[in-house]
């Protein structure tokens, strides 16, 4: 590790994944010479959520009208893309098929259709042979095609970032994780491993961790994190040539996730997930991963039991499908019932940073907690990554205008 030669900077970002690079970067873009210093406890960039995820690029088809999702997910996915393109990132544009498997489901496909037109995201409604001229071994009863749903490695993004960052004269410190951080006179100072920093700005980025910067701030924040870990299957075998791009289902109206989906990865490889479970560690990759800290807070926590009261049913669903590849194998085949459970095998899983208020209702949106010289980005779910420069543009206007008071 590297210590600061002079420990003041303008602005301090906690948090090394896609979009505390992306606030850094969009900071230094838009005022020139400030002094941007982002701590990343880990040893790399982009180690949890931004390179533990399915790499899509949403295109802004889900979520509610004039929300901070919809609009910042449609603008950040062609944002995204251009970068890609200018720094040579790997990525497509390959579009979607979300998947009407019952005629129950018809409404909430209608009804997806409506609110996807409402955000400005083209879509085509298709019947069942439409749809398999797309993906000729899926089984549905009626479909959309989501064109402007693409990948992209959004590790490599984050990486890209970083550079950008440190080329342009700030900071990207690795392996130093951000302490206590307390207000002074002139902004704020920072405990670290390598001695503190003055800071006139503080903005946390730190996902599974953002409540805990925000609060090390002296900020209440109103919702705590939950971590959910989204579980995958790698497709292997003749059954991966059973998938071309993207198949997802009709989202489970009880649920606020998207269910088991099929996807097609930049590498050609085939992924089947993610299921919905909770972890029993922030960073609980696997079941073993146990941390009676996160734990505790997750139980003492009044929302989650409100949560778990909620949510029971689908709950244990998920928490079975976990357990049993019996389970998981039976939502991915209502998608394409062809796929055969001697082809996968578990692969690698994501956990997802919720933020759940005291009444034990899922905050759908992107939320940032404002305080006195400080931002902290508290909830930054799906499409966060997709959305990530959008976010980064936001949140620097925010501390610009900070800065100026």
């Amino acid at each position: 590790m590297v210590v600061l030669t002079d420990p003041r900077a303008d602005v301090v970002v906690v948090g090394g994944g896609i979009l505390g690079l992306a606030t850094a970067h969009a900071l230094i873009r838009r005022l020139p010479g400030i002094s941007v210093v982002v701590l990343e406890k880990e040893n790399t960039v982009a180690v949890h959520q931004t390179g533990r995820n399915s790499g899509v690029i949403h295109a802004g088809l889900y979520y509610p009208p004039g929300s901070l999702k919809a609009g910042l997910a449609v603008r950040g996915g062609e944002r995204l893309v251009d970068f890609c393109a200018d720094h040579g990132i790997a990525h497509d544009r390959c579009g979607k098929l979300v998947v009407a498997t019952s005629d129950d489901q018809r409404p909430q496909l209608t009804a997806l259709a409506e609110r996807a037109r409402a955000n400005g995201v083209p879509v085509t409604e298709l019947t069942p042979g439409a749809a398999a001229e797309h993906e000729p071994h899926v089984s549905c009863v009626a479909a959309l095609h989501v064109p402007s749903t693409g990948r992209a490695d959004f590790a490599a993004v984050a990486r890209s970032l970083a550079g950008l960052v440190a080329a342009a004269g700030g900071e990207v410190r690795t392996g130093v994780q951000a302490g206590r951080a307390t207000t002074t006179a002139e902004g704020w100072l920072i405990d670290t491993p390598n001695g503190p920093i003055r800071s006139r700005f503080l903005v946390g980025c730190a996902g599974l961790h953002a409540d805990r910067v925000a609060r090390r701030s002296g900020a209440r924040p109103d919702a705590r994190i939950l971590p959910f870990r989204g579980e995958y299957l790698d497709v292997t075998g003749p059954s991966a040539d059973l998938v071309r791009g993207l198949v997802y289902p009709v989202p489970d109206p009880r649920f606020p996730f998207l269910g088991v989906h099929l996807t097609r990865n930049l590498d050609g490889g085939v992924h089947a997930g993610p299921n919905a479970v909770l972890a029993l560690a922030r960073e609980g990759y696997n079941w073993s991963d146990i941390s009676l800290r996160d734990m505790a807070s997750t139980l003492v926590w009044p929302g989650t039991a409100r949560l778990l009261r909620r949510y029971w049913r689908p709950g244990l669903d998920e928490m079975f499908r976990s357990l049993s590849r019996h389970r998981f194998m039976t939502a991915a085949r209502l998608l394409v019932p062809g796929l055969d459970a001697a082809d996968v095998r578990r692969a690698p899983a994501g956990v997802r940073a919720q933020a759940v208020d005291r009444g034990g209702t899922l905050l759908d949106d992107f939320h940032l907690l404002d305080g006195d010289r400080s931002l902290h980005v508290l909830n930054a779910p799906s499409p966060a990554a997709t959305a990530s420069l959008e976010i980064g543009t936001l949140v620097a206007d925010r501390v610009v205008a900070g800065l100026a008071h």
